[in-house]
């Protein structure tokens, strides 16, 4: 039972991070206001988490290889509470979006921590619902985010929320600093740490690059999909948003079935093949719903928003491993930094091309990409895992 218990204080800190990391733009009306700033100001304080964490993920991936995660998630996301606290009392924009950077550079901590637990403390038989359930830590503090950011904002202004956010974080931290522990030596049976680098394995590449292929039609669906049923259909959106909010249950509950399948067969890129041609199926049903606005599209979309994020534990399960518990943490750390570079570039991208060709064409450019990532996946040669 003690693994499970880290991997829920892994699973806390992550979820407890994403408040600030990600929920600012739940609150885009108070930021505008607060700063009586501009859409596109707004767009950028509102995101510029994502900037410091960009540059730091291998990093901390790197630090936690060599002192581990109660370290680096209690520093990481302590000094992110502190900065979002920091952030509360601060006018000047310019300096709300470098707090707000290093805000990132730091909870990204987080980011790489709770998967290294899952290498470290599960033998290969559980990490596919551990996995699961780790990556369900984005959506529960979104989900929270939802629910309890927008008001305190109503209540309390922009420096509530920030408060709030930071409060939540420095809770986490202490957790973590205070009960994460060293799973026992014999647990993964790891060794030492190997004497070749993880990527002169070619699979691990195209763990990567799959991963890199697979965010395109996720962007695309949850970015635009909301705006997409208001602007087509005429949906409400409130009505649109709550669709959406429980698809993101749905994809949650995705992902542990998902990891669970990888654990009963022992395979990993196996059930992400199969994954992917259903996906392939959903995606092209969205875009015929989508180009004849018949009842089709919203229901796609839907679906799309489920099973467009199905495979993502188990290509970051598969890159841990292949890296190893060793070097696990730096390779998680690029994986997830290629994952976070492809959004940014192709959420504007998407935008244009929607804007242009329409919702059709955006769409089709996630099923293509979908389509493309088939042959890269490394099924060939795949053996079970702990069977």
């Amino acid at each position: 039972m003690r693994r499970w218990w880290m991997l829920a204080l892994g699973v806390n800190a992550h979820a407890s991070v994403t408040l600030g990391l990600f929920g600012l733009p739940l609150v885009m009306p108070e930021i505008l206001r607060h700063f009586g700033a501009t859409l596109a100001v707004g767009g950028i304080i509102g995101n510029a988490p994502a900037f410091g964490i960009l540059l730091a993920l291998v990093a901390w991936g790197a630090l936690a290889d060599r002192h581990g995660e109660r370290l680096v998630l209690g520093a990481g996301v302590g000094l992110a509470a502190v900065l979002f606290a920091a952030v509360a009392f601060v006018e000047e924009t310019w300096a709300v979006i470098v707090l707000l950077a290093l805000a990132g550079a730091a909870g990204s901590a987080a980011m790489v921590g709770g998967g290294r637990i899952v290498l470290r403390w599960f033998q290969p038989p559980e990490r596919g619902v551990a996995m699961g359930l780790r990556q369900v830590s984005f959506t529960l503090g979104m989900a929270v985010g939802a629910f309890v950011l927008p008001p305190i904002a109503q209540a309390h202004g922009l420096p509530g929320v920030l408060l709030v956010c930071a409060g939540a974080s420095l809770l986490a931290a202490v957790l973590a600093a205070l009960f994460l522990a060293e799973p026992p030596h014999d647990i993964t049976g790891s060794g030492t740490a190997p004497a070749r680098s993880p990527y002169r394995q070619p699979a691990l590449w195209r763990v990567h690059a799959t991963s890199a292929l697979h965010v395109v039609p996720q962007i695309v669906v949850s970015t635009y999909g909301v705006y997409c049923l208001v602007r087509l259909y005429g949906w409400d959106s409130v009505e649109a948003g709550q669709l959406f909010g429980a698809a993101a249950i749905g994809g949650a509950a995705v992902r542990i079935a998902a990891g669970r399948w990888s654990d009963r067969t022992g395979l990993r890129m196996r059930p992400l093949m199969l994954i992917t041609v259903a996906n392939l199926g959903v995606l092209a049903l969205l875009v015929a719903g989508t180009v004849t606005r018949n009842g089709l599209g919203p229901a796609m979309l839907a679906l799309a928003a489920m099973m467009t994020v199905a495979g993502n534990g188990l290509a970051y399960l598969a890159a841990g491993e292949l890296a190893g518990p060793a070097m696990g943490g730096r390779v998680l750390g690029t994986h997830n930094t290629i994952q976070n570079s492809v959004s940014l570039v192709i959420t504007p991208l998407a935008g244009v091309l929607i804007e242009n060709a329409g919702y059709g064409a955006g769409f089709a450019a996630g099923l293509v990409c979908a389509l493309l990532s088939l042959p890269v996946i490394p099924v060939r040669g795949e053996r079970p895992r702990g069977l």
